[in-house]
């Protein structure tokens, strides 16, 4: 008994010195107290002693887990890469944590443009990490990849259809050493405009905001297409709102898109006030805002005043552009009305019909009378459905 308890007086003063197999690992911290605490509550008789020492091994059977377990899940993890990928991955890899030693840059850009699947773009954010680590740790290198770096990650992301991976560009903090920026939002909302994707755009756009990015006059460019080729008049106005309030200067481009669909939706109040936001940027019009105010007078039946803003923009065009005023004629005669009735309410529709059926061959005859020479067909106008329900 006095034994022990000496043994117990030195044990106090000296901190014991445990070897942990790297390939294990312990689980809860909550297990290990549990076990310390029966440990300490064992009987001091030899005989309990050895109970004790079983008891600890059975703990050690059960919490601690082997190491064969970290590298099967590692191999899940990795799935199946390009074997080019693969093994440009295990050379930087091998140089930054074997040799010390910072690779050749143009492994890292062989490996991005080699990058085919999501498998691919996996080990690519793998690498970064870790070159990463190492600039930081060995070269003393705090700053992040350049954003040139960035983009091309962004943009190999979109190719390979690795959209979440790519959103991780755009994060201002993040353990990859990437430095986020508007230009590699762009690669994003370009996929987005592609596929007609909204939510995406959405997501792009919180991203910007939440990591400090300014919008840009591209920026909008993009927004505004997306949001008209997905019938998001709400979302176009949301967005026209922040662009305006950071001071962005929009496109000629931009408003276009602003302002045809405005005339589409059939929304003369909202074409009014962008065209007079659009003119106190660009005094003159642009093909697509002129024919878009033409078409606001005709919601209006106003033809003669449709017809004025037409003429001016039909002669400033030469000869050799003569065929995209045929096309924008087209577009009024044969695919706008269908647009703008279907965005009517019910009891709209068949008022609107009869105001277009009669407003656009006046607007026409005005034209012909001026002596502008315009080809419009205007049999297909009296055909056409929208105009005939």
């Amino acid at each position: 008994m006095q034994f022990l308890q000496n043994s117990r007086r030195i044990a106090r003063f000296l901190k014991p010195i445990i070897t942990i197999d790297p390939g294990l690992r312990f689980v809860s911290s909550v297990s290990q107290k549990s076990a310390s605490f029966q440990w300490r509550n064992q009987s001091s008789t030899s005989s309990s002693a050895l109970q004790g020492m079983d008891r600890c091994s059975y703990y050690h059977n059960r919490l601690l887990i082997p190491k064969s377990n970290f590298s099967s899940e590692a191999e899940k993890l990795m799935g199946n890469p390009t074997v080019t990928v693969k093994e440009l991955h295990d050379k930087i890899l091998d140089s930054v944590n074997v040799k010390r030693t910072m690779p050749p840059n143009a492994w890292l850009w062989s490996l991005i443009e080699n990058c085919q699947k999501q498998d691919d773009i996996s080990l690519l954010f793998d690498v970064l990490q870790n070159l990463r680590r190492f600039r930081l740790s060995n070269l003393r290198i705090h700053d992040n990849f350049n954003s040139n770096l960035c983009q091309q990650v962004a943009k190999t992301c979109v190719r390979v259809g690795a959209i979440v991976s790519g959103k991780k560009a755009l994060w201002k903090h993040n353990v990859h050493g990437l430095t986020p920026s508007v230009a590699s939002a762009h690669h994003l909302l370009s996929h987005a405009l592609e596929h007609k994707d909204s939510e995406l755009m959405d997501e792009v756009m919180k991203l910007l905001k939440t990591n400090d990015l300014p919008l840009q006059s591209g920026t909008a460019d993009l927004v505004f297409r997306i949001c008209h080729d997905t019938d998001k008049w709400d979302l176009l106005g949301k967005y026209s709102k922040k662009f305006s309030k950071a001071g962005v200067k929009l496109r000629k481009t931009s408003f276009d898109t602003w302002m045809e669909f405005a005339a589409k939706r059939g929304d003369t109040e909202s074409l009014w006030k962008t065209d007079q936001l659009r003119s106190e940027t660009y005094s003159k019009h642009s093909l697509s805002s002129a024919f878009s105010c033409a078409k606001g007078f005709l919601l209006e039946s106003k033809p003669e005043e449709a017809a004025a803003v037409v003429q001016v923009i039909c002669q400033t065009y030469t000869d050799e552009k003569k065929s995209a005023l045929s096309i924008e004629f087209k577009k009024l005669v044969n695919e706008w009305p269908v647009d703008v009735i279907r965005h009517q309410n019910e009891e709209d529709k068949k008022a609107l019909a009869t105001s277009l059926k009669s407003s656009i061959p006046s607007m026409v005859n005005a034209l012909l009378s001026s002596g502008l020479n315009v080809s419009v067909d205007l049999d297909a106008l009296y055909k056409n459905e929208a105009l005939l329900s």
